[in-house]
């Protein structure tokens, strides 16, 4: 009776309040990751009032006046002005451009080296290819603009000796987006191949195995094996790429930008500091930023329903 008894006994059932107390050192380890977002990233958020306000310094943040049309005087602005369309333009332009073109060449570099057996020869390559994502585009623009210097640069060396006039290609703006999207792919790629190397590493070897006794060659083990086990990972990326589209790379836009290709290469973030920095327009410039985000966020949850509708994968 004892023993029947016992088996009809449920296990108690432990509570969320439980369990939190029960890894508690784990929260005290993460409680200054914690404080960290909240002080330097939520916290930083009350900031987006600016955009419906005409910020003043002697004011402050909460006490400037707000703007006119019921604080939407900068959004207005922003929709009807003739100055940001070329802009958002040239930043959705030069952003499809790098998804493109560059999104496809780490997927690329790690299957090929993937495929070398070489391990020290491997190890070596991927030295040199991830070596540029480490030094700062100040030093790679000024890289770049030598290389392709109209005077001094070798590429229009060896095109001179093709019998072929210099071409000003980070002053001439049917070049210049290309310039941007080659001299960001030549930094990221090999750091982003990072990620789908380590997703190849997790293949299970029998699958290759199985591809070999059906007489499957590299190219079609490739095909056939590698790429679709790791389409997950490109899935993810590939939503991430989307939600980052708005996301221009301020630093390089601004070191290789000139007055010749400010028509072309002007970008949202550029746009922003110099209305914001230089201009002193924070309003307006703080209003740009968040119509920026939320265009951002509709691109990654798009994306992400997309696939979670054609695909197992997805971010949410």
């Amino acid at each position: 009776m004892t023993i029947v008894g016992l088996q009809n006994v449920k296990p108690k059932r432990d509570t969320l309040l439980g369990q939190y107390k029960r890894h508690w050192a784990l929260f005290v380890m993460l409680l200054p990751v914690l404080v960290y977002y909240i002080i330097f990233h939520y916290f930083p958020m009350s900031g987006i009032i600016i955009a419906f306000k005409n910020f003043r310094f002697n004011d402050g943040m909460f006490a400037s006046p707000w703007a006119a049309d019921n604080g939407l005087a900068h959004f207005k602005k922003l929709f009807t002005g003739m100055y940001f369309a070329p802009v958002f333009r040239n930043t959705l332009i030069i952003s499809l451009y790098k998804i493109l073109f560059t999104f496809p060449a780490p997927i690329l570099l790690a299957l090929m080296l993937n495929e070398i057996r070489s391990q020290k020869f491997k190890r070596v390559a991927q030295t040199i290819t991830y070596m540029p994502y480490f030094i700062s585009w100040v030093v790679l623009a000024s890289i770049v603009i030598e290389v392709l210097s109209p005077s001094r640069g070798f590429v229009n060396y060896f095109i001179n000796q093709l019998g072929m006039d210099s071409v000003y290609f980070t002053g001439d703006p049917r070049t210049f987006r290309g310039v941007l999207v080659g001299s960001g792919m030549w930094r990221n790629t090999g750091y982003q191949a990072i990620v789908f190397l380590a997703a190849m590493s997790n293949i299970d070897p029998e699958m290759y195995d199985v591809a070999d006794l059906d007489g499957a060659g590299r190219m079609q083990k490739i095909v056939h094996v590698t790429v679709p086990s790791i389409m997950p990972t490109i899935i993810i990326m590939f939503i991430f790429a989307m939600g980052s589209i708005m996301n221009d790379d301020f630093d390089q836009v601004y070191n290789l930008l000139n007055a010749k290709t400010l028509s072309v290469g002007d970008v949202i973030s550029t746009y922003t500091y110099r209305v914001g920095l230089q201009q002193m327009d924070f309003s307006y410039a703080t209003a740009v930023g968040l119509f920026r985000n939320v265009v951002s966020l509709v691109l990654l949850t798009g994306s992400n329903f997309v696939f979670r509708r054609v695909s197992e994968t997805s971010l949410f």
